[in-house]
């Protein structure tokens, strides 16, 4: 790979190479280190009509150089004509170097995917650059925020004010427009955490939060939209509770519902001059209807176990009001319990003098 030096002034910059952003205190830096210690890289660059040449990637080198007033930049001199393997090399060029922004990227990939020129997939992309698809994908979606979202998106991950990172940005990509901007400059103003930006974006998906609220929430400070996040979760959750409540109410009393129907349906008429006999079945049968009804309570009465000390301490952090529900429902349950053990006390007393009764006899 031979290296030659170039006349600066036949050497033309290429103004549809992906890289276009150039940071001027980084671009002074590299005239500093260019001044001291001379290039250390060349660029690269490929003919073209009239003895002159093309950049394929180096520009803020070649401007450094230019601006340094230098005569000539040392170059590799390319023979690749074909447009997709340029391009694709000005890419990997630039995906090593510091200051290639998630815009530049994804404008880079949009165009590689799109452009009738190349008409690329994302498949072949990743193959070719050494990047997965979702990585691709993903910096693609960059691309439905507005201009005014898209100047603040800066590399890594570091959250910083007024700028904005492909993290913070990512959860709200399925957004309407109306929604998707204004959220993210306030997040970008208010330095907003991406767990906050989830848990907000969750909320202006639900369907069941109007779009005139919604619009009304856009006004808010990201802190202020995470309160009402949280609002709206603990009100969800309680409305979920409330659900699964009654729907358990509703089973058990379809339970009884039955349960009754069925006993109703072991009780037989006397049938027209029925005899001893039959009053003895009659007898029996009731034996066996309570037996019945004894198993049915066995197995729908849980063994004990004592409660955990976490969960009975649990008790001194309620607050008044759920406090005296939750009392009405001890006392609920006492008095449910304590009607069961009064009738069933009885049936044994019952049972215990008729055997009294047999052993005198």
């Amino acid at each position: 790979m031979d290296i030659i030096d170039i006349k600066i002034s036949l050497i033309d910059e290429d103004t549809d190479q992906p890289r276009y952003q150039f940071d001027d205190e980084a671009l002074q830096e590299l005239m500093n280190s260019i001044g001291e210690l001379g290039l250390l890289s060349p660029i690269k660059v490929r003919r073209t009509d009239g003895g002159r040449y093309k950049i394929i990637y180096g520009n803020r080198r070649y401007k450094a150089c230019q601006m340094l007033g230098k005569g000539t930049i040392p170059c590799i001199v390319s023979e690749a004509t074909d447009e997709m393997e340029i391009y694709l090399e000005q890419i990997a060029e630039n995906l090593t170097r510091e200051g290639f922004s998630p815009i530049e990227e994804a404008e880079a990939f949009h165009k590689l995917l799109n452009d009738p020129k190349f008409r690329s997939s994302t498949k072949f992309l990743s193959s070719k650059l050494g990047k997965t698809e979702t990585y691709i994908k993903n910096k693609c979606e960059l691309l439905k925020f507005g201009p005014a979202v898209r100047k603040l998106i800066v590399n890594g991950s570091e959250i910083r004010k007024d700028k904005l990172t492909e993290e913070q940005l990512l959860p709200l990509k399925d957004l309407p427009m109306e929604y998707r901007d204004s959220l993210a400059l306030t997040f970008a103003r208010d330095e907003t955490p991406v767990t906050d930006i989830k848990r907000i974006a969750k909320m202006f998906k639900d369907e069941s939060i109007s779009d005139g609220l919604k619009s009304k929430l856009l006004y808010k400070s990201g802190y202020e939209l995470l309160e009402t996040w949280s609002t709206f979760e603990h009100n969800r959750k309680e409305r979920a509770k409330q659900e699964a409540q009654r729907a358990e109410e509703a089973r058990l009393a379809a339970e009884r519902a039955a349960s009754e129907a069925e006993d109703e349906s072991d009780v037989d008429e006397p049938a027209p001059g029925a005899d001893a006999d039959a009053a003895a079945g009659s007898a029996k049968d009731a034996d066996t209807k309570l037996e019945r009804t004894l198993r049915k309570l066995l197995a729908a009465v849980p063994e004990h176990a004592p409660l955990a000390p976490v969960v009975a301490e649990s008790a001194a952090g309620m607050t008044p009001e759920s406090g005296e529900a939750f009392v009405r429902n001890v006392d609920a349950l006492i008095d449910k319990l304590e009607q069961h053990l009064a009738e069933w006390r009885g049936i044994r007393e019952t049972l215990a003098a008729m055997e009294q009764g047999s052993a005198e006899e």
